[in-house]
């Protein structure tokens, strides 16, 4: 289930914010989208997911044309995980996640409730919250509620899972079990992973592919080793860094100073 982009441009109260992008995601992979604030990562992640469909060009799921395909459908092949999240405040951790399971429900009624409910506990077991499923959302710590709407894209049971900036506001230990979670559904059951991340040395150590986005349109796409460089770094982000390799062999990027601003 190939997700590409074509020639894809977004225009937004008159200013440019995508230019002609093109992009094929591979399927079942880990991609990490970066780049500077601004630099149109979000409205790349929604447009792919059809939240926002006022672009120009195509978006193409499994070669067919996202906007030709019904909501519904295209919920059971693709999840997305915005960066803002809210829930009502009496809300439980397995009701959360079953809304999950929208796209296979009528207007009253679900058409299989044994589907339904092995996809919620499979959801809840891979983020590791079925101890905390009855708890309500909001007395969970941050690490535990973004596992929580983690598992309710999960609930989908997609193809394809859209991430915008899954670790924004944890601290490292529940980062690192964020980005732990994202690469078992990977690894284990085969989901193709699209991640826009801020954190350098996540994307290295945690994707299989980058990609790079600058002045509106793709800068660079590759392995991590051969995208994100020192020389990447100061030409996107403005950014003197070193780099080095750590205990298990990863490279690690480290910015020491500012060698241009990049406002």
């Amino acid at each position: 289930m190939r997700l590409e982009a074509r020639n894809l441009s977004v225009s937004i109260a008159g200013k440019k914010i995508l230019s002609h992008v093109d992009l094929s995601f591979s399927e079942g992979r880990r991609t990490a989208i970066i780049g500077p604030n601004g630099a149109g990562k979000s409205t790349l992640l929604r447009s792919l997911a059809s939240l926002f469909t006022d672009y120009e060009g195509d978006v193409l799921l499994g070669g067919i044309n996202v906007k030709s395909i019904g909501r519904k459908q295209a919920a059971r092949l693709l999840a997305i995980l915005p960066q803002s999240t809210q829930a009502p405040p009496d809300i439980t951790v397995r009701r959360l996640v079953d809304y999950g399971r929208f796209p296979y429900r009528g207007m009253f009624t679900s058409s299989n409730p044994k589907e339904d409910r092995e996809a919620v506990e499979w959801a809840l077991s891979v983020t590791r919250l079925t101890d905390f499923q009855h708890r309500q959302v909001i007395s969970l710590s941050g690490g535990e509620r973004q596992r929580a709407w983690i598992a309710m894209a999960l609930a989908q049971r997609p193809k394809i899972l859209l991430l915008d900036e899954p670790t924004t506001y944890l601290d490292i230990a529940h980062q690192l079990e964020v980005m732990q979670i994202i690469r078992q559904v990977n690894e284990n059951y085969g989901m193709t992973v699209i991640m826009v991340l801020h954190d350098i040395n996540h994307a290295l150590q945690y994707a299989d592919e980058i990609v790079v986005i600058k002045d509106h349109g793709i800068y660079g796409q590759g392995a991590p080793r051969e995208v994100l460089t020192v020389e990447m770094l100061a030409q996107v982000f403005g950014v003197r860094a070193d780099v080095f390799t750590n205990s298990q062999g990863i490279s690690v990027l480290s910015p020491i100073s500012i060698v241009r601003s990049c406002s």
